[in-house]
């Protein structure tokens, strides 16, 4: 099955690079960005966030260590704050690196006008990157993948359910919100298994039935000791905060 990734299942760097010195790098940053690149990662996955002042910046969070929403700050204030800006953050992924961006919506995207919600200040980013490299969008808010759908066609979607939502209806949302790709929590896989997480069958389950439907799947974020289970069994791609220790289970995995 052709799609968004290769025959081979692929490694997405999240969050943590490894073990040793690279744990040092944080996520969403430049240096994250390199260490992952450097360790073998065939896509970096960044996360999006829009600012008080509609720019856009890296980050996991809603909200700073301090408790500051960064949807209530500028972007100079989250600048001071050590946070990356989303051209800064693109511009240190290598272009034959694969772009995952992980579209983090707020309560305000609900209300605000369409042109100051998060998904359509990213239109602009999403589109020029697409002609540049291989790029994704994902997100838990059908809202974004829709507004990518209509303001990028070109850039696929993928749909990430809620943690521990049952596999079938994950596959079936992603196939409604015409997703090519189900990006599924490790832990949802414990839902149809009785051994330990995951759960080998649930991950075979999930696979074959998000094939059947025209699907690629991604799972998140698996141990690097599973890696070469999830492999086995056919999983498109692993987003990881073990980068090293998943590349090498992968390339073990690959020589026995």
């Amino acid at each position: 099955m052709s799609g968004v990734f290769g025959q081979a299942t692929e490694v997405i760097g999240h969050r943590g690079v490894g073990r040793g010195v690279v744990d040092r790098a944080r996520e969403n940053t430049p240096e994250s960005f390199t260490a992952a690149v450097a360790a073998g990662a065939d896509w970096i996955e960044i996360d999006v966030r829009r600012t008080a002042d509609d720019e856009l910046v890296l980050y996991h969070n809603a909200a700073l260590d301090d408790g500051r929403a960064v949807v209530d700050l500028t972007a100079a204030e989250c600048s001071r704050a050590g946070l990356v800006g989303l051209e800064e953050g693109l511009a240190a992924i290598p272009r034959q690196v694969g772009l995952d961006v992980d579209v983090k919506t707020v309560m305000e995207d609900a209300v605000d006008a369409p042109a100051r919600r998060t998904a359509s200040l990213l239109m602009p980013y999403l589109r020029r990157e697409a002609g540049r490299r291989r790029v994704f969008v994902c997100s838990f808010d059908p809202g974004v993948l829709l507004a990518v759908h209509e303001g990028a066609p070109e850039v696929p979607t993928a749909w990430m359910p809620f943690v521990r939502n049952p596999l079938d209806q994950a596959v079936a949302g992603a196939v409604g919100l015409g997703c090519p790709i189900v990006a599924v929590d490790v832990r949802s896989f414990g839902l149809t298994d009785d051994g330990p997480l995951p759960g080998r069958r649930s991950v075979e389950y999930t696979v074959d039935l998000a094939h059947r439907a025209g699907l690629e799947v991604a799972s998140w974020c698996p141990d690097p000791q599973d890696a070469a289970m999830f492999a086995a069994a056919g999983m498109d791609a692993v987003v990881v905060d073990d980068v090293p220790g998943a590349v090498a289970a992968l390339r073990e995995a690959e020589l026995a």
